[in-house]
């Protein structure tokens, strides 16, 4: 069986406690392989030899960093292969998805390689006259990124990709469901050229080493993608310090639906934002509220199109999505389901166990609004279906929510369609498709509960970046004393 050590320095080493932890594949059950089991010594070890590395990093010309990162995406394809099966065995992806991530991670390394060359600083009228003002950006140091399970490629390489480029160096804690793919990218990102510490990988439990690493002074901005709870948590520890904080949180996304769309069309387009990888998305489209008279037949288009999608073996292209990434989660979907219908809830598709952990594409007519179903983040493949009697309703509804992270509005209405996304709060609104969208370049955040902060692109690159103001006296200016 493999065993998998943390990766410090340019070198993967066992813990220092010599513990390590299974990777379990959700689909079979089987151990993939064995993580080292971080703990505090070995976050010191890694911010240590991060923070080792970052002068020599910072101080490389953009063009050496463009080249590096550059490098880093030509053998992230390279290595696809590899990749590709672990992403499909660990996170439970269908093929799809897996060939997906691996295409969208080289094409985010070589988007945060042109951001290298793009740190672009500033200078403002000043009124003294004798007072040239410069404005500059500069890396933080090291940046803590604690990345999910549901992207477990995709997602660490756009979290650590422009932080990169903006010449900060990075410790890296993924999730304890999905460690192997993490070890394995930092060793292609090596074997690249990437310097020895400026990408390092811790594995483990969040108390025993995500906390610590948060915690630690030298780590001066945090990355996190997860749920809010955990959120909440990580912003907590890192207030002390006055870390940067970027957090991509959880989600109750809306799909505004309104009456002028082809209702089986409109199917179409729900499903994929409902149950693409079984839910397990925080842009998911869990909540669809449907302008009337349309409500009811839009739900049942939507609960045919559900009964039609394949639940079969990960690597056929026709699987739909594959399971739920261990059997909390299945138990935590199931009761939102239970509840809901002990509430009211109209079932008109699934609201059972597949096979494994594999949940069956669900459909809830009216469910309860202070019910799981439509209030919490469920994180699988259910959605819920509700009327409204004209669009105010609709973006009334769609706003009744902690969260605001996307959403979506089907119309073929331009401008019916433009108003409920200025209306709408979310950190994303798309019309004319569901909820579920993400671009290297796009500033992902969301509103409230959904997180603070921005990534993607620029964006990453501003919030982990501080702005230094710089003057310079070019004569003589007035003395008060």
């Amino acid at each position: 069986m493999s065993r998998y050590g943390l990766f410090i320095g340019g070198r993967e080493v066992a813990a220092r406690t010599g513990e390590a932890f299974p990777s379990v594949a959700p689909e079979s059950g089987d151990v993939l392989g064995y993580a080292a089991r971080a703990g505090l010594d070995d976050v010191n070890a890694a911010v240590e030899a991060a923070r080792a590395a970052f002068a020599a990093w910072a101080g490389l010309p953009p063009g050496e960093r463009e080249r590096i990162l550059l490098r880093c995406a030509d053998a992230v394809e390279t290595a696809a292969p590899r990749l590709l099966e672990l992403v499909i065995d660990e996170s439970g992806s269908t093929i799809t998805k897996a060939r997906y991530e691996v295409q969208y991670s080289a094409a985010v390394l070589r988007a945060a390689a042109g951001e290298a060359r793009r740190l672009y600083g500033d200078t403002f009228p000043n009124d003294r006259p004798h007072r040239l003002s410069l404005v500059v950006r500069e890396p933080l140091g090291v940046v803590a990124v604690i990345s999910p399970f549901n992207a477990p490629l995709a997602l660490l390489v756009k979290m650590i990709a422009f932080p990169l480029a903006a010449g900060n160096t990075v410790v890296a804690k993924p999730s304890e469901e999905t460690p192997l793919v993490a070890i394995a990218l930092a060793r292609v990102l090596h074997q690249a050229g990437l310097p020895a510490g400026v990408f390092n990988v811790i594995t483990g439990y969040g108390e025993e080493c995500g906390a610590p690493l948060v915690k630690h002074p030298d780590a001066r901005g945090v990355a996190f993608t997860g749920s809010t709870a955990v959120g909440a948590r990580i912003a907590a520890l890192a207030a002390p310090h006055m870390k940067r904080l970027q957090l991509e949180l959880g989600g109750k996304n809306p799909l505004v639906v309104l009456r002028d769309v082809d209702v089986t069309q409109a199917a179409e387009v729900a499903a994929v934002g409902a149950f693409y990888h079984a839910g397990q998305i925080c842009m998911s489209s869990a909540r669809v509220i449907v302008e009337q008279p349309i409500a009811r037949s839009f739900a049942e288009a939507l609960a045919r199109k559900a009964e039609t999608l394949y639940l079969g073996d990960l690597r056929d292209a026709r699987t739909a999505y594959g399971p739920l990434i261990h059997t909390r989660a299945v138990q935590k979907v199931h009761a939102h389901v239970q509840d809901a219908r002990a509430r009211g809830a109209t079932l008109l598709c699934g609201g059972s166990i597949h096979h494994g952990n594999t949940y069956r594409p669900t459909v809830l007519f009216e469910p309860p609004r202070a019910g799981p179903a439509w209030c919490e983040e469920t994180f699988g493949p259910v959605v819920s279906v509700v009327g409204a009697a004209d669009l105010d309703e609709a973006i009334a509804l769609a706003n009744d929510s902690a969260y605001g992270l996307s959403a979506g509005v089907l119309t073929n209405d331009l401008r019916r369609g433009l108003t409920a996304a200025r209306r709408i709060r979310a950190g994303s609104v798309h019309v004319g498709t569901h909820s579920f969208w993400s671009d290297a370049l796009a500033p992902i955040g969301g509103y409230g509960m959904s997180g603070i902060g921005r990534s993607g692109g620029k964006y990453s690159v501003a919030h982990f970046t501080e702005l230094k103001w710089m003057s310079i006296e070019l004569g003589e200016t007035p003395r008060p004393f």
